[in-house]
């Protein structure tokens, strides 16, 4: 894609900015076509990686014919475009899946904008976007998502945070789209909801991932939600494929779906042209951690642990005898193995410099998986003893009832990680970035997705020390813990959950929502909101839970609000 800033000439070929909307005449023309070309902007507009002086503008041209086109894009201080602050004309095709990215640059810091963009006599919607703050700042406030499985129901999430006002700022912590063929994966309603997947394979090639992503532009409340705030976002596994990791997936087979390298590049390459995010390295498109700063607030260090640096997940059956025996020691001494990689050696250099350079109140990780350790009594991870005699022995914890001595037994059990795609399968990696947090002496606070169940939890070092907070947020539509446990009530699982699991201070396993981040000087509050349905365009949103937490090294904890 080439890029022009002269305004002269993008005024003569597209008259944005300075007539009305309804006699805009957009009469350019690329790639030697004629005019009568027939153009859209079925796929809506957004921005994102935002930063005090610049933000990525992104759309895609729906077109008839065949070759590149030209593309005008202006940004403005009003929603007229009567301030026009910068305008250009870019240039598409079909090697970018005819998606248009811009760094618009020389805007003023912390300031609100309006963009658009025209082709061929017609123009896109409009997008409103914000520039960060710098110097000392009071509030930024986050909307934050995760995992958004397109059949699995309505993007009412996504509807519910476009009514908002006040956001800067959308984070989407990875699974914003999901791999599986029609008929998969949290797909059972979803041709009565007109939501079956395109197309209808597995996607693996660069013309399935690229259709994937137009199924789920298409969506008009995921459009809305990109028009309304500038979004900041890292892949998960879905992006590429189930249980992603360096050097290969759990849902991929390379005897029958090719070689994982041409995989992994053909769904990066994909996520590239269809997200709002600026490479930090172009010759590296595998890497896309990088950070964001807030003024004296905050720095927001959006992390990858899942395509670049992490090794092979462990497999409890791997330490599992035909007596059904567990091998502990074993996998112990792999689980907690100091070369056991997350994030890789770089990643992690790369983050301890920017944590140590930083001079704000909070640092702030958006990334993946859950960090916090959530262990279980390994008869109930391993199976040995059901879960129901789990959650049993809780309530009668709770009710005060005493256990018996089988009961005792099982519930003093060795805890073992519930999840070993976690941070709590890479234990020292986990301990390297908790350690750097308290020698830097930061304020930190972890968010993560992947789970599509919500959680809070106290960060606490090997030596059971507090050193941050995680905020753990639901699921945009992806199934939580109710498919697993559909006899259960939900308030159940989570209070026994939350009893059974120690630095665990809240969770909800069966409502798919988003969180609401603010962030203050004095403090850092996480909204738990959620909606009632996403089997129905017609829903009601609430708050059902605000936790907090504050800055300093005897206040780094959940709070209630």
């Amino acid at each position: 894609m080439t890029q022009s800033n002269s305004r002269r000439k993008f005024i003569r070929n597209f008259s944005l900015g300075t007539v009305a909307v309804s006699t805009i005449s957009l009469t350019a023309c690329g790639g030697g076509d004629s005019d009568d070309r027939s153009v859209s902007f079925a796929h809506g507009v957004a921005s994102g990686d935002p930063l005090a002086d610049r933000v990525i503008l992104w759309t895609r041209v729906t077109a008839t014919g065949s070759g590149d086109l030209d593309v005008g894009w202006e940004i403005a201080e009003d929603s007229d475009f009567t301030k026009p602050v910068a305008s250009g004309i870019v240039t598409t095709g079909a090697a970018q899946d005819y998606t248009v990215k811009v760094d618009a640059t020389g805007l003023a810091a912390n300031r609100g904008y309006y963009y658009r963009f025209g082709s061929h006599g017609v123009l896109s919607p409009v997008g409103r976007t914000k520039t960060l703050p710098t110097g000392s700042v009071s509030r930024v406030r986050f909307a934050v998502f995760s995992c958004s499985n397109y059949p699995a129901g309505y993007f009412n999430v996504y509807a519910d945070a476009a009514k908002f006002d006040d956001i800067d700022v959308g984070l989407h912590l990875g699974d914003y789209i999901y791999e599986y063929a029609a008929g998969g994966y949290a797909s059972q309603n979803a041709a009565s909801m007109g939501r079956v997947s395109q197309p209808a394979n597995e996607i693996i090639t660069l013309s399935d991932y690229r259709l994937r992503y137009q199924q789920y532009r298409s969506d008009p409340d995921l459009q809305a939600v990109h028009a309304r705030m500038p979004f900041i976002t890292v892949w998960d596994d879905h992006e590429l494929t189930n249980d992603t990791w360096r050097d290969g997936a759990e849902n991929h087979d390379p005897a029958t779906e090719g070689l994982w390298a041409g995989r992994r590049q053909m769904a990066i390459q994909a996520y590239h042209e269809w997200m709002p995010i600026r490479q930090p390295d172009p010759a590296r498109p595998e890497r896309i951690y990088r950070s964001f700063d807030f003024g004296n607030l905050l720095s927001l260090h959006m992390l990858d642990t899942r395509v670049i640096g992490r090794d092979k997940q462990l497999a409890y059956a791997n330490y599992v005898g035909a007596d059904r025996s567990f091998n502990g020691a074993a996998f112990l001494a792999d689980v907690s193995a100091p070369g056991r990689q997350l994030m890789g050696a770089e990643q992690t250099a790369w983050l301890q410099s920017q944590m140590s350079k930083s001079k704000a109140t909070w640092q702030v990780l958006g990334q993946q998986v859950l960090m916090a350790r959530m262990l279980l009594p390994a008869p109930m991870v391993l199976g040995t003893v059901g879960y129901a005699a789990y959650f049993a022995i809780a309530a009668k914890v709770r009710a005060g009832v005493a256990l018996s001595a089988t009961e005792q037994q099982q519930l003093a059990a060795t805890p073992i990680p519930y999840n070993l795609d976690a941070w709590d399968g890479y234990q020292a990696a986990r301990e390297t970035v908790l350690n750097m947090a308290r020698t830097l002496d930061k304020n930190l606070v972890v968010l993560a997705g992947d789970t599509h169940n919500a959680w809070a939890s106290d960060l606490l070092d090997a030596g059971g020390q507090p050193v941050g907070v995680e905020f753990g947020v639901p699921s945009v539509t992806s199934p939580g813990f109710e498919t697993y446990f559909p006899t259960y009530d939900p308030a159940t699982i989570a209070t026994s959950m939350e009893q059974l699991i120690g630095p665990l201070q809240y969770a909800e396993t069966a409502s798919r929502g988003f969180v609401v981040l603010t962030v203050t000087p004095s403090e850092t509050r996480a909204e738990y909101r959620y909606v009632d349905t996403i089997r129905s365009k017609t829903y009601k949103a609430s708050v059902r839970k605000t936790l907090r937490t504050l800055p300093g090294p005897a206040s780094r904890k959940i709070l209630a609000a």
